[in-house]
């Protein structure tokens, strides 16, 4: 269904050929203060930044990947924060690294809904421009899910649809949260989960995410 709904939007859209679709999937529920906040879209747009990720956008045969960020919180709270971009050249990067640092902290924090973020994040892949061969839900957060849809249900939705999640637990609140990850939302040719110990270490830890989604390594 989404590959099917993604060939309808992709004639309405006229984006250029584009080889991923990522969509950034990141937790704003109340666990996340303003100063984290601030962390975690800093060093987000400080990875799009990087030399070495934005010669991976560039790479494929198609030249270009689709990047959305999506914030999330509880049940039916969330927000397109920047909308499909088409990172075709550093040029590119550097001006979505701007949207993504001036985007505002919308919706409100909350519970922490994540199957209800995934299940945004998969809707959003179903209407991404640019044909692309790949479609990636990248999710990002600091708890467990504790309100709304399960996120393994979910997760296994966009799994037979051909999307592969990967997931970046932030461990400052829960120490073991990985383990949540890897059970309930990751899935997909070559997912992985990784982790960071807090927000200050999120530009890395993200730095690295990126390269491994982007240049599409099967992760044994």
């Amino acid at each position: 269904m989404i590959r099917r709904n993604l060939a309808v939007r992709t004639h309405m859209a006229g984006m250029e050929p584009i080889d991923l679709a990522l969509c950034l999937a990141v937790d704003v529920s109340a666990s996340v203060d303003f100063d984290e906040f601030a962390l975690m879209l800093g060093g987000l747009a400080g990875a799009f930044r990087q030399a070495d990720v934005q010669a991976a956008c560039v790479a494929g045969p198609r030249g270009a990947i689709g990047v959305c960020l999506l914030l999330w919180s509880g049940p039916g709270a969330r927000e397109v924060a920047v909308p499909w971009t088409r990172l075709d050249s550093p040029a590119t990067a550097d001006a979505l690294a701007e949207a993504i640092e001036m985007a505002p902290r919308l919706p409100p924090p909350g519970a922490t809904a994540i199957g209800d973020g995934m299940a945004a994040g998969l809707a959003l892949l179903a209407t991404a421009p640019g044909g692309p061969t790949r479609l990636t839900l990248d999710v990002s957060g600091d708890g467990r899910h504790n309100t709304g849809r399960a996120p393994g249900p979910v997760r296994d939705l966009g799994v037979a649809a051909g999307v592969t999640l990967n997931g970046l637990a932030v461990l400052n609140e829960e120490p073991d949260l990985l383990d949540h990850y890897v059970s309930e939302v990751i899935g997909g040719p070559g997912s992985f989960a990784m982790v960071c110990a807090d927000y200050a270490d999120f530009a890395d830890a993200m730095r690295q995410k990126l390269l491994r989604e982007i240049g599409g390594a099967l992760i044994a």
